[in-house]
């Protein structure tokens, strides 16, 4: 079991650059800037061009070293998601690391099914298919930049996916299948850790924090219970802790390596999985 330290201390150099999707507010704000506060370089991601710049002015107000540069793409359309990877593979020298924060939560009106550009579902979509998908596009960067390590910010609520029904077309509602996309996000975390186990590339996800407040969980008529803080240490510890360098395919409860649901230890339903994610993302993208 991995013991928590503290991470306070840990500064970064300049060229160490970072990747946070879902920026612009909540647990991805927060990550950016604690992040860009060691002294290392953030690439904001979000949807919002205007949100994104306001966080990329605090970044700067820091002045502590790094550089900020914004993404702009909606992670809903996988087209968008390929584009993203291209411009990032294009202008960035190195990315030591890829946080996937942005999330699609249980929503505001959970029994209104939604649907992604593609025409997936859209939880599935940009809590699973999204990372999979920026992970496959960004790989040959993350490689190059070696040793380089996937945060997948995963969450405690998990429920087994059906794979006669995996875009959750029966029965919906926003939570469940939210709890299912983030057992998918789960599951591929495994399987690209073994993957990519040798590489140089480590990924691994975590459950940061119950109930933080964010906008997403005050949505879905939830009442939060602990500060956005309480998930960014966590979280940027799996992105700073020379203790964990080598560290992968793991699932952490906050600062603890702790098992996720049964169904993501089922070999033959990890293979089902991402047999099914690679269809859907396109085979062909970019890094696969």
């Amino acid at each position: 079991m991995t013991q928590h330290t503290s991470m306070n201390g840990t500064e970064l150099p300049r060229h160490h650059t970072t990747l946070v999707t879902g920026a612009t507010q909540g647990l991805g704000r927060g990550i950016a800037l604690d992040l860009a506060a060691r002294g290392g370089t953030v690439l904001l991601h979000g949807r919002d061009a205007g949100r994104l710049a306001a966080v990329a002015a605090e970044v700067r107000a820091l002045d502590a070293g790094g550089e900020v540069r914004a993404y702009v793409a909606d992670l809903s359309d996988l087209d968008e998601v390929a584009d993203l990877a291209r411009r990032v593979r294009e202008a960035e020298p190195r990315l030591d690391a890829l946080v996937h924060n942005a999330v699609v939560g249980g929503g505001a009106r959970p029994l209104v099914r939604e649907v992604s550009a593609q025409g997936h579902e859209l939880r599935l979509a940009v809590n699973h298919l999204a990372p999979y998908a920026l992970t496959r596009g960004l790989l040959p960067l993350l490689t190059a930049s070696a040793p380089a390590r996937i945060v997948n910010v995963a969450s405690i609520g998990q429920e087994a996916l059906d794979f006669d029904d995996l875009m959750v077309e029966r029965g919906y509602e926003g939570l469940r299948a939210y709890c299912r996309s983030k057992l998918a996000l789960i599951m591929a975390t495994f399987a690209l850790g073994a993957e990519l186990d040798g590489s140089g590339v480590t990924v691994n996800a975590l459950h940061p924090a119950h109930l933080m407040d964010t906008e997403g969980v005050r949505t879905y008529g939830l009442t939060p219970l602990v500060g956005i803080e309480e998930g960014v240490d966590p979280t940027v510890r799996l992105v700073v802790d020379p203790g964990l360098a080598g560290v992968t395919g793991r699932y952490f409860d906050r600062f603890t390596d702790a098992r996720a649901h049964e169904q993501a230890y089922d070999a033959e339903a990890v293979r089902r999985l991402m047999a099914l994610t690679d269809g859907l993302v396109g085979a062909a993208a970019p890094g696969v």
